[in-house]
């Protein structure tokens, strides 16, 4: 059974920083390319930034480029987005997702991630 859980969402302050975790269980975790996506009230899910299977690709949306980071453990299995100089406009759900095969080349698109988490909600104050 795969699970995902995010954890690390709260209220903050404009300009402040917020560290997002993602601790996957049920798969080979370490085989699989790791997203993260946020949808806010009225809006569709966007994409935020990828991480290859051995961490060595990256890729951002340019919403959130330059500002957020994503990193992963695998030893932990476990995804961390790291966000500073949040904007109100990054109020969101955010949901890590696992992406569709084994080995994956990468995506920004949601229909090519197969497991989703619950998500945690990150609100950002003016």
């Amino acid at each position: 059974q795969v699970q995902l859980v995010e954890s690390g969402g709260r209220l903050v302050q404009s300009g402040g920083s917020l560290r997002l975790s993602c601790a996957a269980s049920g798969y080979a975790f370490t085989r699989y390319g790791m997203g993260w996506f946020r949808q806010a009230p009225g809006k569709e899910r966007d994409f935020v930034a990828r991480i290859s299977w051995n961490g060595v690709s990256t890729d951002y949306a340019d919403s959130v480029k330059g500002r957020f980071t994503i990193s992963r453990d695998n030893a932990k299995n476990m995804v961390y987005l790291q966000m500073n100089s949040l904007k109100p406009e990054d109020t969101a759900v955010y949901y890590c997702a696992v992406e569709y095969g084994l080995y994956g080349l990468g995506s920004r698109n949601l229909h090519d991630y197969e497991y989703w988490g619950q998500g945690t909600q990150v609100t950002v104050s003016s």
